[in-house]
């Protein structure tokens, strides 16, 4: 079946998957997402990608501009968004995208059919420097309850909460969102990270900022744990940090490309294993919540070294991070891996916006 008609079928059945919808209307919003997104796993893998509609390798701040939507003529599935920043009461973000153009995009990526995720990297407390500020191990334990900083914690958590508030579909509902905190916590490269603070120090900010939000009455977040890929990684090393089945709908992994070729497939192989066989396990939804290989230089790195993982291991969806003009992710239509992109998206397991929109 080609991709053509394998749309053509999903057009045809729009007022089929409208009636779905319309009998999940007692669910809250992470419910209707995460069934949502289970029911579009058996389909295939969505493709995602951060920042999508903000800048690319050749422009910034453009409207209704998209490298991806000028290379194959589609939007992604999934689009990611940034937070960090809103606990400052910044205006723009810590890409200097603005919130305002963040809420808008997200927004419209909702109303389009797409799916969302937010990521929030959040200044560092107790220093005041960025995320990636490591040189202080204290930083969990000051914002816990009790700590120094712990009445700053509460106003930041107030701050993103209060964001993530105005975020509504044109009928005034919540939209529905998946919201991936503290990730890459095994490595050590944030605040958070695993020599920065100890598992239960991890456990308790993860549970702090949770119940936090979950007493506002949020309940179209639907939380993905992600950590970083490792290659070694085990179900008791998981666990370690892992904040719980009550706690975690959506299992990810972040996982670059940054050295040899067959070291990346082969940690990847191992971790993609664990994740997705914990997560089929424990009915959780799994996904490769970041992934990518910098400024791409391989021409067909997507479908002869990505998407035979992809294939094998048949995660929700894949996220490839922001294309700026220094560093990029994805293709535009002169990039030398774009023939080759379009590869990918013509496949039948790969999902973009056109094929979910009405799922």
């Amino acid at each position: 079946m080609t991709k053509t008609v394998l749309m053509a079928i999903i057009a045809a059945t729009m007022v089929s998957c409208s009636s779905q919808k319309a009998s999940t209307t007692n669910e809250t919003g992470a419910e209707t997402l995460f069934k949502r997104l289970d029911s579009l796993h058996q389909k295939g893998y969505m493709y995602g990608h951060q920042d999508d509609p903000f800048y690319g390798l050749t422009w910034e701040w453009d409207e209704n501009r998209s490298d991806i939507l000028a290379t194959v003529g589609d939007y992604p599935a999934v689009m990611g968004f940034e937070l960090g920043g809103i606990e400052m009461d910044d205006a723009k973000n810590l890409d200097s995208v603005p919130f305002n153009r963040i809420r808008q995009e997200l927004v419209a990526h909702d109303q389009r059919g797409g799916i969302v995720t937010i990521s929030w990297h959040p200044r560092n407390p107790l220093t005041g420097g960025t995320a990636w500020d490591v040189d202080n191990n204290q930083v969990v334990k000051s914002i816990l309850p009790g700590g120094a900083e712990h009445e700053k914690f509460e106003l930041w958590m107030k701050r993103i909460g209060d964001f993530i508030e105005t975020l509504k579909d044109e009928n005034g509902k919540p939209i529905p969102i998946i919201f991936r905190p503290w990730h890459e916590n095994n490595g050590s490269w944030f605040w958070w990270g695993q020599k920065l603070c100890t598992d239960e120090e991890f456990l308790g900010l993860w549970n702090m900022l949770q119940d936090n939000f979950n007493n506002r009455g949020f309940s179209n977040l639907l939380w993905s744990y992600s950590p970083n890929i490792d290659g070694t990684m085990t179900e008791e090393t998981f666990l370690k940090r892992y904040p719980g089945n009550d706690r975690v709908s959506l299992i990810g992994l972040d996982a670059y490309q940054w050295g040899k070729e067959e070291d990346f497939v082969k940690q990847l192989t191992a971790d993609m294993t664990m994740i997705s066989n914990f997560a089929k396990k424990n009915d959780k939804l799994y996904a490769l919540t970041e992934c990518g290989f910098k400024n791409i230089p391989d021409s067909t790195w997507w479908t002869r070294v990505l998407m035979p993982v992809l294939d094998q291991f048949k995660p929700s969806y894949f996220l490839t991070w922001r294309n700026a003009k220094h560093e990029y992710f994805a293709p535009d239509p002169n990039q030398v891996s774009a023939a080759d992109f379009k590869k990918l998206y013509d496949t039948e397991n790969s999902l973009f916006l056109k094929e979910i929109k009405n799922k």
